[in-house]
């Protein structure tokens, strides 16, 4: 058998593209177009993608710049009503006030009343209210002393 060296190798591969047939031709370059047009319409969607998701990413970060001013603005709310009911409790008689603190349901907002009373007047208060109501409000008055220094 005779050795076939990659020159004819070569020659038969062209020989044998040449004599494809006219319609072959036409097939493969329709193909080749649908796979450009493809790739075309697959890169525009991408583009298009990415502008979305930077679109979305500047909405995230303006959502979020409004929740926090929210919050803050909820915060504002919820310390001056505390003050407010703080002025409205020191003009109470101690025991009367310490009566409403025993009745509260929530020792985290007579703790926030407390914690904008005058210490005297707070003090006087405690002393007339219900002792389980008085420890619940003890607790959470130290974490805001520690918080607040």
């Amino acid at each position: 058998m005779k050795k076939v060296s990659k020159i004819q190798i070569f020659t038969i591969g062209i020989l044998t593209a040449i004599t494809v047939s006219y319609p072959q031709e036409k097939e493969i370059k329709a193909e080749l177009e649908k796979l450009i047009k493809a790739r075309n319409e697959i890169k525009e969607t991408y583009q298009k993608n990415q502008a979305l998701l930077e679109q979305i990413k500047k909405e995230k970060e303006e959502l979020e710049k409004l929740k926090k001013q929210i919050e803050e603005s909820q915060k504002k709310i919820s310390e001056e009503r505390y003050k407010k009911l703080a002025k409205i409790f020191e003009k109470m008689d101690p025991e009367l006030a310490g009566e409403k603190f025993s009745k509260m349901e929530s020792a985290e907002d007579a703790a926030y009343i407390l914690y904008n009373m005058n210490e005297k007047k707070a003090a006087a208060i405690l002393n007339n209210t219900d002792p389980v109501m008085v420890n619940k409000i003890v607790k959470i008055l130290s974490g805001l002393k520690k918080q607040n220094p």
